[in-house]
Order: C-alpha cells, then structure tokens, then sequence
C-alpha cells in the first residue's frame, strides 16, 4: 500500500557553479555563519562525519540541522583517489515542509565556506584592525581565503610563498582588483620571519610534511590551518600546537582526533586538549580568545555541516530572488507518517 504524501509548496531547485558565482556574497555569507554559530546550536544538530572506505574511493558524509530553523541536509563528498577526482553534492530539505528545495554543486559551496569560516575565526582570534596577512600557498583557497578576510578587515599587505615564481604572481594578478599590496616570497621562512599578524596556511605538502618550522612564528601571530583535514594529512609542525596559547577548532573532536597535525603532536607528547575550544563558543562570546597581544592563537579546521547548510541557505535564497538555477519541475514528495 502506498503511503499518503503531501502538498508540495516548492520544486527542487538545481544550483550549479555558475548559478553559485552570481548568487554569493563574502559578506553575507560571514554574517550568516557569524548567527548559525551564535545560535547555541546542539552536538546532536551536527553529528561527526562519517567515511565510507574501498579500494582507492571513499565517499564522506558531513549533516546537520540549522539551529534558526530554517534548513537542514547533508554533504556527500565521493571521491576516486586513483583518478584524482571528486564530486559534492549539497541537498538541503525545508525543516517544515520537509521538501527537497535545492540540489547544490557542493564543490563552489565548499569553496566559499571554508574561506568565509576562516575569516570569521581568524577575526575573532586576531589583533583588532588592519592586518597584515602571509599565505603559504597560491591556489583556489588561498585566493578565497584573501577575498573573504578583505569582506570584514582592512588588509595592510599580502605576501605569498608558492614553490613556482608563476604561481605566486597568478595569485596577485587574481586579486589585483582588491587595491592591497600582495608580493611574492622566495621561501616559507621569508613568509613567516617576516612577521605577518595572520598566517595562512592553504596548501598541503606533496609529502605531508608540515609547511614551516614553528620556531619561526614571531609572539602575538595568528595562524589558519585549513588543510589538513584527515590523518594521514599534515600542514603545521607539534612546535606550532606546542607555541599556540589556544586552539579555536570548527569541530574540536574532530579536529582533535582525526587531523595529521594533531596526532604527530600527541605522538610527539605535547599537550593540547586544554587549549582546544569551539569556534562556536568564540562566536558568541562565552570564551574570550585573545588574552593578550603576544598571544600566539591558532584556528584550525577541518569543515563542518553547518558551515555547508549555512553558505547554501545564503547562495539559495539569494538566487531565488535572482531567478538563477534550474527549476527541476518536480521533487522527492514528503510523506505524511
């Protein structure tokens, strides 16, 4: 016997790359994520990520629900190593009506949260005013990552360390429209000595050793880690962990438990579990990052459901109003239980 379903109010809405592009606001989507994470949103809301494994592929799984009420859905992430390709897929469903309202390019999506949470963690946990900002990396999340701290801080300078002289001056030349001062670094170390207020950390070692020497780190930095993500990944050194007055993770046991950097800094004996606290307990004030301007803070993360659900929410509504996407006709009928 087939089950009853409901009235549907909305078709599925399909948002591809360039439908996401027109539809995105750096700061829109900071302040979106700025009120999810002040919401006091609950560990149930957003459960640990889960990773199914085969032979070369593993398909990731990261859901949640929005603490405001409005949205809830999940992020797939499937991936063939051996082939060096991936597909994400973002579907949000209506936490009322329950429908499907859109099917999202979850690649643009991750893109444009990761940087955004960054900024936003890097704002909380950094020096107030104009910053001066080194990036280890000159790709896709470097470039982000500079548009979406530009959004909510006065840049002072930008200097970048790529191995190839080419790419550190693609990276200027990309964000030549920003009007900030952006030169290239012969090395990690020139970077780091230099003494950035924030370091930013965008790019992941061929061999997974850690990007620079945490001796080099100069009192009152703040540092991003945003690529190492699983445990066989490493972007920063134990030295670093070790030197960090606090640790501002997106999701602390996560980050704790199943990133590279930590567990060669446990295996290397440093202490840390009394420095790690959430982004979300930054956010809305219950915990005061920064006690000091020599105060070497780090903010390290490795993605989570409610940034996805909350950037989609933005990119959605926003393209809506501008007519974008691809209205399917049709989507998955609620049943009534």
């Amino acid at each position: 016997m087939t089950e009853a379903t409901a009235e549907i109010e909305h078709h599925t809405l399909l948002l591809r790359g360039d439908d996401l592009e027109a539809a995105f606001d750096w700061s829109t989507a900071i302040a979106e994520l700025t009120r999810q994470y002040g919401q006091g949103a609950s560990e149930a809301m957003f459960p640990p990520r889960t990773m199914a494994r085969g032979d070369g592929i593993w398909l990731r799984t990261l859901s949640g629900i929005a603490p405001s009420g409005d949205f809830m859905g999940a992020k797939l992430i499937a991936a063939n190593t051996k082939r060096g390709r991936a597909s994400y897929l973002i579907a949000l469903f209506d936490q009322d009506s329950m429908e499907l309202v859109t099917l999202i390019d979850g690649n643009a999506v991750t893109g444009y949260r990761t940087a955004s949470t960054t900024a936003l963690g890097i704002d909380k946990i950094s020096k107030p005013g104009a910053i001066s900002v080194g990036v280890l990396g000159s790709g896709f999340e470097a470039r982000n990552h500079i548009r979406a701290l530009n959004s909510i801080r006065e840049l002072k300078s930008v200097t970048v360390f790529s191995p190839n002289p080419k790419s550190r001056k693609a990276f200027a030349e990309a964000l030549a429209d920003l009007d900030v001062l952006i030169e290239g670094r012969a090395s990690a170390r020139d970077v780091v000595e230099a003494g950035p207020d924030v370091l930013l950390c965008a790019a992941r070692s061929r061999d997974e050793q850690p990007l620079f020497d945490g001796n080099w780190l100069q009192a009152g930095m703040t540092v991003a880690s945003i690529g190492s993500t699983l445990p066989e990944q490493r972007e920063i050194d134990s030295v670093t962990i070790a030197r960090a007055n606090i640790i501002v993770a997106d999701m602390p046991e996560e980050v704790i438990e199943d990133t590279g950097d930590m567990i060669a800094a446990r295996a290397a004996n440093v202490d840390f579990d009394h420095k790690v606290v959430s982004l979300a307990s930054v956010v809305d004030g219950s915990i005061t990052a920064r006690k000091s301007d020599q105060d070497i803070t780090l903010y390290k993360s490795v993605g989570g459901a409610l940034q996805d659900i909350a950037v989609a929410a933005v990119c959605l509504r926003r393209a809506r109003e501008l007519g974008l996407g691809v209205d399917l006709g049709e989507t998955i009928k609620p049943v009534l239980k």
